[in-house]
């Protein structure tokens, strides 16, 4: 495939970030996480004991974040003023916090310019919620990700037990379940899928027949 922009977008757990990851190394893109982003502001939040609900205060701490992202033998790394949160953003209650501060419009206008910035300098497979509709409306191919409540949530079950989080799969699936409509309710950017968008449903799936899908509308859509 011609190297190009890809926008994968989706909700919480529909394994964009694997298949964006497995999509960049087989057509020699570079990855970039936004999730990691706004996951990196609400831990900062959380670190600071700030609700990461509050606007106003969430908006207070913007000032003082550095975020930076760095390709660590190919591996995307991102830092907070310095620190590397990569292992931080990835605890349970990382999700929420990114979904609380992901609807603060001050948050999204923060990053705004980082995540195009990238977009400029790359050829990128960017995944997120509005990448498509938002962050790179002009993308060459653009993704949406979904599976049933029930799907994601048995997946991010399985991959936080694997990482021995102490969770329960009725926990996982209400986090799901509100953050879904946190994300597809907020005024700012909701989740939904650009106009142009190929709706892809991975219920079921393996990560490996999900690739083998995504490779398969890659290859019919490039130019």
């Amino acid at each position: 495939m011609e190297s190009k922009s890809i926008a994968l977008d989706g909700p919480s757990g529909a394994g964009k970030s694997t298949l964006a990851k497995m999509s960049a190394k087989r057509f020699g893109l570079v990855y970039v996480d936004t999730g990691a982003m706004y996951r990196a502001v609400g831990c900062y939040a959380l670190g600071k004991n700030i609700p990461t609900d509050d606007w106003e205060r969430v908006t207070e701490l913007l000032p003082e974040i550095e975020l930076e992202i760095k390709f660590i033998s190919g591996e995307q790394r991102i830092y907070c003023n310095g620190e590397d949160y990569s292992e931080t953003i990835r605890r349970p209650e990382a999700s929420m916090a990114a979904s609380n501060v992901s609807a603060i419009p001050a948050v999204r206008a923060f990053l705004l310019d980082l995540q195009r910035d990238f977009g400029r300098r790359h050829s990128i497979v960017m995944d997120g919620r509005d990448i498509g509709t938002v962050i790179f409306p002009d993308a060459g191919i653009k993704i949406f990700l979904t599976a049933t409540s029930d799907d994601r949530a048995r997946r991010r079950y399985e991959e936080q037990i694997a990482k021995d989080f102490d969770v329960d799969y009725n926990t996982v699936l209400a986090d799901i379940i509100r953050r879904d409509e946190n994300d597809s309710s907020r005024a700012t950017a909701p989740l939904k899928p650009a106009d142009d968008a190929i709706i892809l449903d991975t219920t079921g799936n393996d990560v490996e027949k999900s690739f083998k899908e995504i490779y398969s509308i890659c290859m019919d859509n490039c130019k």
